[in-house]
Order: C-alpha cells, then structure tokens, then sequence
C-alpha cells in the first residue's frame, strides 16, 4: 500500500463516487485519495491482483480527469503542449504521450482520444486535474476550447481474460475485435451514449467504459449481475497499482514527475523530434547526450521489500540511486520494484543493493514487464 500517493490536505472537500454506497456495500476499504473517497480494496490486494490475472475485474476509477478540447486549431494546440505525434491517430485511436514543462519535466502522463471533427478528449491523472486544466489554458492563444468534463462522467475498467465476456453480455455487442489503443462510441438503450476503449493499466487483457453520471449506478451494478457467470469481482485501487508495477508502467507522483524528463523515464518513444512541442529542446539533448540517470526494474534475491526513497547501491556499496516503487508480487511472490541510477549502472543483471532499515538486500537489475 505504500506504493500508493494518499493527497490528504487540510480543509480539501473529499468528493463521492457515485458509486460509493455500492462500493461500501460490497465491503469496500474507502480511502481518501487524489481528492475522491476510493475504494482501496474489498478482500485483499494479493487476492483481487490474482482474480484480474486470471479471472476478471471491475474497477471503478472515475476520479480520473477529461478534458475536451475541440476548435479548429485543437490539433495545432495539442501538437504544442503535448510529446508524441498527433498525426499517428486517426479517429477512434488513442495515443499515450506526455505534457512537459518548459525543463521537460513530465506535468502530467495522458491518453489523448481522436474523437474526430477536430475534437479530442484528454484522460488525465486525477491528482493532477487543476494542474492540467490551469497549464492547457495558459498556453492556448489558439482558436480552441477547453472544457472540464470530469464531474460529468463516470469511469469503469473491466479488466481481466474474461472481461470481453463481460462488456459484450452488458452491451449485446461483440467488442473482441477491438483493437488496443482503440475505441467505439455508440448510443445504448438502457445507458445512452457510450465510449468503450481498450488500453488498460493492468496489462492484462481489458476495457474502459464512460458512461454520464447519471447512468453510472445503473451500469455499475448491471455489471456485476451480467458478471456473475464469469465470476467478476470488484477491485480496488490497491491491486491496480500492484498490477501497473508487475507490467512495468509508471505512476505519476512516484516513478515519474515534474522533476524526471520521458528520456530519463524509458518514455522517449513518446516524443517525437518531427514537431516542435514544449521542453523539446531538454527532450533532444537527453537523448543524443544520454540523460545522468535512468529508470530500472529490480528484482531483490533476499527477503525484504523495496519503498519509495530507499537508496540503491551498487556493487561497491556506492549510492547510485533510489526506489520509486517496490512491492511483493502477488502474482509471482518475487520483491520487485522500479528506480532511478546513474545512467552507466543501467545494465542488465547487474548486482545492486537496496538499503532496507540500514541493511543492505542483494538485488538484480532486470527487463520488464516482470512476469
């Protein structure tokens, strides 16, 4: 649980799922998080981490910020405060890419939505909504607007090897030929309009559902019923951050901030050197100069539990870095975890150490994803 960022402010108006009292029903840990009550977990991390493995899950995460952004120039605006090549998406693809500060400092990770008739729909980190919203319109001095569609929709993920099973039952439609990095929007009868999209955070096979608020209860709990022949489970945001670490994906606030730039991260397929777009110019220099430091995986060979901050040493003993993000695998049992070194200790099964509570835990650098 350690892995996760609890935003905790003094006076902060904690918002509701619309869900929250199924959430609470269900026997749901309610945690505050990035402004939202969210549901931890309902059993256990380990065990919903394993269910969406093998099985499936669904996840409520609509505490995660949209923005529409549409006008004529959207494409030329978010060419500009956005990493990766707009010309790679026709309507009903997604792209991941990345908004950088003037340092090319990650402000925020996204998916960017081609909703076509020059409209696009950005998915952004929940705990960096205001930060977004605040730094788009500053830079928009083009014929485009911005608008802040978060409290207006609800976000399910139904993740897992049985989830097309799922949505199709809820639909009556057939979605397997999705595609990743996809998605559909239709009208539905008992829900009305509908996007379905197929990116995932888990790794494993999955989709995500918009759906109006005001459908929302209704569609949470049609999933469930229509579920219980594959056996879904609802999962909390515990087992989504075990699940993100064991494919290798950074969370913002931990493996990935305003202080760490896409090359750095292992990000630099996310931008491209066709366009000009802020903090290009540090994106440039990092990759033809090699950045000081790099993002790596780690696998510990001894007992013991990597956490955010603690230091990596090489095999000499020397501090070469820190963790970022470390847990026990629920589904392999390994300790793995991910963190920054020096740019010239990033080689494959290397030996390294993590300094857990002044001990020192024997460690191999490793690919990822994990498993």
């Amino acid at each position: 649980m350690s892995l996760l960022i609890f935003i905790f402010a003094e006076n902060m108006k904690i918002k509701k799922l619309i869900n929250e009292e199924n959430h609470i029903e269900l026997g749901a840990k309610m945690v505050p998080f990035a402004g939202y009550n969210m549901p931890i977990w309902y059993s256990s991390i380990s065990e919903e981490h394993n269910f969406v493995r093998n099985e499936v899950g669904i996840f409520d995460v609509s505490h995660m910020g949209e923005f529409i952004v549409k006008g004529k120039e959207a494409k030329k605006f978010l060419q500009k405060v956005t990493s990766n090549d707009l010309d790679k998406i026709t309507e009903g693809k997604i792209q991941y890419s990345s908004i950088l500060n003037k340092s090319g400092g990650i402000i925020d990770d996204l998916l960017i939505y081609n909703l076509g008739n020059e409209k696009y729909m950005l998915v952004v980190n929940a705990s960096n909504k205001s930060k977004d919203l605040e730094w788009l319109k500053k830079h928009n001095n083009l014929q485009v607007t911005i608008e802040d569609a978060s409290d207006n929709y609800s976000l399910f993920a139904i993740q897992g090897p049985k989830s097309v099973d799922v949505v199709n039952d809820i639909f009556n439609k057939d979605f397997s030929n999705l595609k990743y990095y996809n998605f559909i929007k239709f009208e539905d009868k008992n829900f009305e309009s509908i996007l379905i999209s197929s990116t995932g955070y888990t790794g494993s096979k999955g989709f995500e559902i918009y759906v109006k608020n005001n459908f929302a209860e209704n569609l949470w709990k049609q999933s469930i019923k229509l579920g219980e022949r594959y056996g879904i489970q609802p999962i909390g945001l515990g087992a989504r951050d075990t699940l993100r670490l064991e494919m290798g994906f950074c969370l913002h606030g931990n493996d990935i901030d305003e202080t760490i730039n896409p090359i750095e991260a292992g990000l630099g397929w996310i931008c491209k050197n066709n366009f000009e777009y802020i903090g290009k110019n540090i994106i440039d220099k990092n990759r033809e100069n090699n950045p000081s430091k790099t993002l790596i995986g780690f696998e510990i060979k001894e007992k013991g539990i990597a956490r955010k901050g603690y230091k990596i040493l090489n095999k000499n003993e020397v501090v070469i870095g820190n963790v970022t993000s470390g847990t026990i695998s629920p589904y392999s049992m390994k300790s793995i975890g991910m963190g920054y070194v020096n740019f010239d200790e990033n080689k494959i099964s290397n030996s390294i150490y993590i300094e857990v509570r002044n001990k020192k835990i024997k460690a191999v650098i490793c690919k990822r994803p994990f498993i």
